[in-house]
């Protein structure tokens, strides 16, 4: 059977030759091409940081909560300020991670600025401080240990954890809620599936309470609570309110056993790349804030207190002490475990009111 020279079963040297010189033509495009789109691509993910853009701001608040309205507050007054290009975006409700990943795409650059509150203890052992039983007699007390403890020992071991604190807010006084009776003394918690926060110290908080504590992100509580898997949990007021807690909980009582700021962090190479008048207004902004942050917290406290009681949550407001005195093994434990800790508890405890 005899073939036509030119039918595609029947190649010539020389069609041979042009076929592999076009493919390879092709190859060395399409190598070009896909060069310039990962250089694009590359160049998209990674902006001069002194371009006009977006700053995204993470936090696990849903709406209605202090965070939401303290980041919302932020952003505005910044904004009204920030030159032409350059905005504050806040993301709430989890939107870009718990606080785990916000922290981890603060250093990868991906987020610019998170809300942490309790997981700074797990990042820097030092801010474990926080954790410590009845510490924050109430916000004067907190002012003052924040000028003495936060900024001046506090703030520099962030950084050298790769976080820039530029502002000090609050997430607040921590209650406990729970589906089984109200808490009145430490034994009332006997066995009560807890959630907290993942720093190790409330873990050792509530087992020394006596209940059996279980690390969970907040945007899993309501579910975990609605469905039995938790008993209870414990947070502010505030956060109680914007989660719709009080719609699985049957108890509050006031236990106020820990108070925890919140802090508004970013990466200290995101940081230093923006420009400097971008970075001042930032940075004032954050500071001016954190009066609207503890005159919000301080109506919240009072308000929610109300409204959750409305919503057929049984209120109690035990006598601290009995929860002191069971959890006071933890002070002798952090200054064990943790550089330094003895001085900052002294400062703090030391710390008057304004």
């Amino acid at each position: 059977m005899r073939h036509d020279p030119m039918s595609p079963l029947t190649t010539s040297p020389a069609r041979k030759r042009r076929s592999t010189v076009g493919w390879a033509m092709l190859a060395r495009q399409w190598t070009t091409s896909a060069g310039l789109v990962a250089a694009v691509a590359m160049a998209g993910c990674s902006p001069d940081a002194t371009t006009p853009r977006e700053l995204k701001f993470g936090h696990v608040g849903e709406p209605g909560s202090l965070f939401a309205l303290s980041a919302d507050e932020f952003a505005r007054r910044a904004n009204a300020r920030l030159p032409e290009g350059w905005e504050v975006v806040t993301y709430g409700s989890s939107q870009l991670g718990g606080d785990e990943l916000l922290l981890q795409k603060i250093k990868l650059g991906t987020v610019d600025f998170a809300l942490p509150s309790t997981i700074m203890s797990s990042q820097v052992d030092a801010f474990g401080l926080f954790e410590m039983p009845y510490l924050v007699r109430d916000r004067e007390h907190m002012g003052v240990i924040e000028d003495e403890v936060v900024w001046p020992r506090l703030v520099p071991r962030a950084e050298e954890a790769g976080y820039r604190i530029i502002a000090v807010w609050e997430n607040g006084f921590r209650h406990v809620t729970n589906n089984r009776q109200p808490v009145r003394t430490p034994a009332d918690l006997a066995g009560v599936k807890l959630r907290t926060p993942s720093g190790v110290w409330r873990l050792k908080l509530f087992q020394a309470l006596g209940a059996n504590p279980t690390p969970m992100a907040l945007s899993e509580v309501f579910i975990a609570l609605q469905t039995g898997v938790i008993d209870g949990q414990e947070n502010p007021l505030a956060q109680i309110w914007g989660s719709k807690l009080y719609e699985v909980q049957d108890y509050l009582s006031l236990t106020g056993h820990v108070y925890t700021p919140a802090y508004v962090v970013t990466s200290p190479a995101r940081w230093d790349g923006l420009p400097e008048d971008v970075r001042a207004i930032l940075e004032e902004e954050a500071r001016a804030t954190q009066a609207y942050v503890y005159e919000t917290a301080a109506r919240l406290d009072e308000d929610l207190l109300e409204r959750i009681r409305a919503e057929g949550v049984e209120i109690n407001d035990p006598d601290p002490q009995p929860f002191l005195d069971a959890a006071a093994p933890l002070y002798a434990e952090f200054v064990t475990e943790v550089a330094g800790a003895e001085d900052l508890v002294e400062r703090a405890q030391a710390s008057g009111s304004r």
